[in-house]
């Protein structure tokens, strides 16, 4: 059996991530993102289980202390966990999955599972980053620029990645992302797992 591939897509706040990886999802098949935990509220929107497992605090802390998180980190004050079983029951049944998680989360998963293919996207310029976060319309300033320098620091980590795609225009943008994915999908394994029936009709 072919194993799926895991991929680590990180951003700082702003940059366009999650509306790439939907993007990205919608028109890629045998791809899951992982959805996370987390402590944070729910957002206008948000569905429990679609955008977030949302928890409690002291229900996340006993997740995490049975070890059921690939990784975990505290962002802005909230706490974010991905589920080890269900990232590794997709990976055995050979669907890639992508975590959406920051730079710390990263590592914690390139240290248990270096095979992993890591992402960064960059937004174009600081400028742009800072409009796309006071556009969101859901933060006062003094949160904004607390995000934006939380922003900066995690742009510093851009270099801990195997492939960096910049966010300025989407469509470009979710071509990188559609590329890097398809390039891996081009390996043997995955050609005979997915395409088997073409092979054994070129060949017998």
């Amino acid at each position: 059996m072919h194993k799926g591939k895991l991929y680590i897509i990180a951003a700082p706040s702003g940059a366009g991530k999650t509306s790439l990886v939907k993007a990205m999802v919608e028109s890629t098949p045998h791809v899951k993102v992982s959805v996370s935990h987390t402590t944070r509220p729910i957002r206008p929107g948000e569905q429990d289980g679609v955008n977030y497992h949302f928890t409690t605090v002291e229900n996340f802390k006993e997740l995490l202390g049975q070890g059921l998180f690939l990784e975990h980190a505290e962002v802005f004050g909230n706490f974010y966990g991905t589920s080890k079983t269900w990232v590794r029951e997709q990976l055995e049944r050979g669907e890639d999955v992508i975590l959406e998680i920051d730079w710390q989360g990263a590592q914690q998963v390139r240290r248990l599972m270096p095979e992993a293919v890591s992402i960064f996207i960059l937004p174009p310029s600081r400028e742009a980053l800072h409009e796309r976060l006071v556009g969101r319309g859901q933060d006062p300033e003094e949160v904004i620029e607390g995000r934006m320098a939380q922003a900066v620091n995690e742009m510093s980590h851009y270099n801990e990645f195997e492939y960096i795609v910049i966010n300025d225009e989407f469509d470009l943008a979710l071509r990188d992302l559609q590329t890097i994915i398809r390039s891996r999908r081009l390996s043997l394994g995955w050609i005979q797992h997915y395409k088997e029936d073409l092979i054994q009709s070129l060949i017998n």
